[in-house]
Order: C-alpha cells, then structure tokens, then sequence
C-alpha cells in the first residue's frame, strides 16, 4: 500500500470516529447529566529510508468530555437534584463505585435513595443513602445535608476525582475513576432541580456537516488513487 493511500485510511478512520461521538452526542441533547464528548485528533511522524521525506499520519486516540455545566430544568421532585460548580454523585453499581451527573433520584422499598436503574446513591462517607419511610417532608440543602421534620437524618455526598484526566466514561452519564475519588469543596447542591445535557445541537450539527464533507473528499481521493494504481498497474501489463 502506497504511503498517500495509508495515510488517509488512517485520517477517515479518525472522521468516522469523531462522527460517531457528534451523532451520540446529538441522540444525547436531552439526556439529563449528559456530557458531550469529542475526539482529539494527534499527529505522528515517521521517517522514512533514504532520501524520502518523512510520513505524517494522523489518528484520533483520545476522547475527551467537555464538562461544562448544563442547564439547570426546575422539576420540583423533592429527590431531583443539580450539582452547581464542579462534583458529581456517587453511585454503587455491581461494577464498583461510579460518577455521575444526573441526579433523578429516588427512595425504593427499603428507604435507599437510587437512581432509575435502581443503583444506591452514596453519602459523603460513601455509605448508602437512607430515607426512612414516613420521615415527613424532606429537605436538601445546599450541602446535601438531608432534613426531615427540621432534623438531619444524612447526606449525600459529592465528589470530584482525584485524577480528571484519568476519568473514563463508561455509559451516557457514568465515569469511572480509577485514581478514587475526594469529596468536592465549593460544590452547590440544588433540590428540585435536573442538570441538563451541555450538548449544543447547533454546534453538533454544523460539526457533522464539516467532518461529513470532510470524509467524502477522502473517499474520492482513495477511489481516485485506486484507479491510478489500476491503471499504472493495467499498463505494465500490456508492455509485458
């Protein structure tokens, strides 16, 4: 394979990922917690034998979530909490212990607060969050201390990782961070209100336009480069 040809196999490799990350986060716009990710495109240099020049190839190796804050919704929920500022809940999952954004929460059979997929959400100390059946109305401060009947019966904790950089997206609205977590300092909790996605429609979509254009030039240039290397190839044939 000829190097011109290698080289933009690799970069409409990158455009089609970069493509899929812009399509979920558009099917994401409404998803409450929701991060948009992207693709990071890098560039590696090779040099070659004699007196060729070197091979510029570039790949899209990372992704990277933007985690700018999203629009807060008023709902009203007595368990729909926001995070204003940095942090995020803390949620017991088979897999371990995950981060997320989206905090429609609430009390099942046995008094645990959990998330609609029915995971524990955890406290501060990182134990299960527990409201008792018949507490009376229920109050959330700003620091997730939880009130009933004006007394504190818990709270619910929020976090930030000790490693951003290393935090890996597992789902739409979970993350995982492997180098733990610590609680977060300034973080506001708001009750009766849902962060939505930070997904821009507009900017996703024009986006998509431009990779889109972007990959069809590389697919006429592979099928024009094919042709070429057909027809040298045709050609020392019939001088054989």
């Amino acid at each position: 394979m000829e190097n011109a040809t290698y080289t933009q196999i690799t970069r409409q490799s990158g455009l089609g990922a970069e493509m899929r990350a812009i399509a979920n986060n558009i099917a994401n716009a409404n998803t409450t917690g929701f991060r948009a990710e992207g693709v990071t495109f890098a560039e590696h240099v090779s040099g070659l034998r004699g007196d060729h020049p070197s091979l510029s190839m570039a790949t899209a190796e990372v992704r990277r979530t933007n985690m700018t804050q999203g629009g807060m919704e008023m709902t009203g929920g007595t368990f729909d909490l926001a995070i204003e500022g940095e942090g995020f809940f803390l949620i017991e999952t088979p897999d371990g212990d995950r981060l997320t954004r989206a905090g429609h929460f609430t009390p099942n059979a046995e008094g645990d607060l959990v998330t609609p997929d029915g995971y524990r959400v955890l406290d501060a100390g990182g134990a299960p969050v527990f409201v008792p059946q018949g507490a009376g109305e229920i109050g959330i401060a700003p620091d997730g201390t939880i009130s009933a009947g004006g007394a504190p019966i818990g709270q619910v904790g929020v976090f930030v990782p000790n490693d951003p950089l290393g935090m890996i997206r597992e789902d739409g609205t979970r993350f995982r961070a492997d180098g733990g977590v610590a609680q977060a300092p300034e973080a506001r909790m708001m009750q009766g209100f849902l962060e939505g996605s930070n997904v821009n429609p507009v900017l996703q979509i024009a986006r998509m336009i431009e990779v889109q254009r972007a990959y069809e030039l590389g697919q006429s240039f592979l099928s024009n480069e094919d042709e070429r290397i057909m027809g040298a190839v045709r050609a020392l044939g019939q001088t054989r």
